[in-house]
C-alpha cells in the first residue's frame, strides 16, 4: 500500500494543482492586481510543465525513476510554497513556472513506475486506479479551490501541497526502490534546446489566440506558431540524428504507439471541454460560487473514476485494451452532443446525467491509453512513453482550449447585447463543449479503430537495486 502511495501521490498533486488553481485565479488577480496577466499564472506553469515532461521521461530511463521523482517533488513544492508567499502577479508567475519545473515529472513517472513495480497481471488494475486519482483530483480540486477562496485565502490552494508533499517524500524515500536505468550517456543539449524554442513558441500563440481582439493572422499568433512549426521540423531532424535523442523518433514508427499519442491528443479536447467550460456555465451562467460550482461537476468527475476502474478490471481480467478503448468515444460523442441543449432553465438531473456519459467515456481513456503505449515499447523506453503520452495529452489541451476560448468569447460578444450576459454564456457553453467533444472523440475513434492487435504485452519486472546490493 506504501509503495502504491508513492506512485500515485506525485501524479495527485501535478493534477491537483492544475484544478484547484483555476477557482481561485479570479480572486487571485483581484488581491494582486494585474488582470491583464490573468492568462499568464496558467501559461507559465503549463509551459515549463509541458517542456520537461519528455526530459524527465527521458533522463529516468537512463539514471532511474526515482532520484528524477523526489527532485521534481522537492522543485514542486517549492514552488508550491512561494507561491503562496507571492505580494504580486510577476512574483506569482515566476513561481508558477518554478512549480511546473517540477511538475514535469509528477506524472509521467508515476505512470512509468506502474510498469516498473507490478507485475503485469495487477498492472491493468494499477492502470485503473491511476485514472481513478487523476479524476479523484478534477474531483476534489474544484472544490477545495472555491473552499479556500471563500472561507479561507486562495494562498491555501498552494499552501495545501506542501505537508502533502513532505509525506510523500518521505515514503518515496524510505519505501520506493532504485531500479537500474539504461546508464550515464551525453544528454541531447542541441534536442532539449530545440524543443524547448518550439514548445514556447506553441504556448505563446496559442496564449495570444486567447486574447481580446487577436485572431489566428494576428502576430501575436501567427509569429510564434510559425517559429514552432520551424522549430518542430528542425526537432525531429535533430532527434533523427542524435545519439541519445529525448524523444526517439524510431518509437513512432510502431503504429500502436503513433495511434495512441494521436487518441491522447484528441481526447483531450473532450476532457478540457468538460473540466474548463462546464465550470464557467454554472458560475458565469448561473451565477453560482466558487465552491458551488466544484460540487455541480461531481458527476463528470465520479464518472470518470468510475469508468477508469471498471475498464482496468476488464483490461486486467481479459488481457486486451482495444475494445474498452473503442467503446469510450460513442460514450463522449452522445455525452457531448447533449450538451448542445445548454440554456438558463437546463435541469440538473438532465445536466448531471449527459456529465456522466462523459465522464464514462474519459475514464478508459484516462487508463486505458497507458497500458496501450507502455505494451508497444521496449523495457527501457518505459518512462519515454509514458512522458509523451502526457506530454500530447498537455498540447492537447492546449489547443483545445486556444479554439474553446475563441468560439466561447464570440459567442458571449454577439448574444450579450441580444439576450444579456447570462444567457450569452449559457450559449457559449453550449456550443464550445460540444464542438471540442465530439470533434475530439471522433478522431480519436477513427485512430483507435487502426489500432493492430490490442493484447497486453507480458514484461519482466526491472532488476532492483537496494542499499544492500
Amino acid at each position: 500500500m506504501l509503495l502504491l502511495l508513492a506512485v500515485l501521490g506525485g501524479m495527485f498533486l501535478a493534477m491537483l494543482d492544475q484544478t484547484i488553481v483555476g477557482t481561485a485565479l479570479p480572486q487571485i488577480t483581484a488581491d494582486l492586481g494585474g488582470t491583464g496577466l490573468y492568462t499568464w499564472v496558467v501559461t507559465a506553469y503549463l509551459l515549463t510543465s509541458t517542456v520537461t515532461v519528455p526530459l524527465y521521461g527521458r533522463l529516468s530511463d537512463q539514471y532511474g525513476r526515482k532520484p528524477l521523482l523526489l527532485i521534481g517533488v522537492v522543485v514542486f513544492l517549492a514552488g508550491s510554497a512561494l507561491c503562496g508567499l507571492a505580494q504580486d502577479m510577476p512574483q506569482l508567475i515566476a513561481f508558477r513556472a518554478l512549480q511546473g519545473l517540477g511538475a514535469g515529472a509528477l506524472l509521467p513517472l508515476s505512470l512509468a513506475l506502474v510498469i516498473d513495480l507490478f507485475p503485469a497481471e495487477r498492472g491493468a488494475k494499477v492502470q485503473g486506479a491511476i485514472g481513478g486519482v487523476m479524476a479523484l483530483s478534477y474531483l476534489a480540486g474544484p472544490f477545495l479551490g472555491g473552499l479556500f477562496t471563500d472561507y479561507a485565502s486562495w494562498r491555501w490552494a498552494f499552501y495545501v501541497n506542501v505537508p502533502i508533499g513532505v509525506v510523500l517524500i518521505a515514503i518515496i524515500a524510505w519505501r520506493l526502490p532504485y531500479l537500474k536505468g539504461t546508464g550515464r550517456v551525453r544528454p541531447d543539449y542541441l534536442g532539449i534546446a530545440v524543443f524547448t524554442v518550439a514548445i514556447t513558441a506553441l504556448l505563446l500563440g496559442l496564449t495570444g489566440k486567447g486574447l481580446d481582439g487577436n485572431d489566428w493572422t494576428s502576430p501575436a499568433v501567427a509569429g510564434p506558431l510559425l517559429v514552432s512549426l520551424a522549430a518542430l521540423v528542425a526537432f525531429v531532424l535533430v532527434e533523427l540524428r542524435a545519439e541519445h535523442p529525448i524523444m526517439p523518433m524510431e518509437l513512432f514508427a510502431d503504429r500502436t504507439y503513433a495511434i495512441v499519442n494521436v487518441a491522447s491528443f484528441f481526447t483531450a479536447f473532450c476532457m478540457y471541454a468538460g473540466v474548463v467550460f462546464l465550470p464557467r456555465y454554472f458560475q458565469e451562467a448561473l451565477g453560482l460560487s466558487a465552491t458551488e460550482s466544484g460540487l455541480r461537476v461531481y458527476p463528470l468527475m465520479l464518472a470518470m473514476v468510475f469508468g477508469s476502474g471498471l475498464v482496468g478490471a476488464v483490461i486486467s481480467r481479459t488481457g486486451r485494451y482495444k475494445p474498452s478503448l473503442v467503446v469510450a468515444p460513442f460514450l463522449l460523442v452522445a455525452g457531448s452532443l447533449l450538451t448542445a441543449n445548454l440554456a438558463l432553465g437546463t435541469s440538473g438531473v438532465a445536466l448531471a446525467a449527459w456529465m456522466a456519459l462523459i465522464g464514462l467515456g474519459m475514464g478508459p481513456m484516462l487508463s486505458g491509453l497507458t497500458v496501450a503505449i507502455q505494451s508497444s515499447v521496449a523495457p527501457q523506453h518505459i518512462g519515454t512513453a509514458s512522458a509523451n503520452l502526457t506530454f500530447f495529452r498537455q498540447i492537447g489541451g492546449s489547443v483545445a482550449l486556444a479554439i474553446g476560448g475563441t468560439a466561447y468569447g464570440s459567442v458571449v460578444a454577439a448574444d450579450a447585447p441580444v439576450h444579456g450576459l447570462p444567457a450569452a454564456h449559457a450559449a457559449a457553453s453550449a456550443t464550445a463543449i460540444p464542438w471540442l467533444g465530439v470533434s475530439g472523440a471522433v478522431i480519436a475513434l477513427i485512430a483507435l479503430l487502426a489500432l493492430p492487435g490490442g493484447a497486453i504485452v507480458r514484461r519482466q519486472a526491472r532488476p532492483l537495486v537496494t542499499a544492500d546490493s
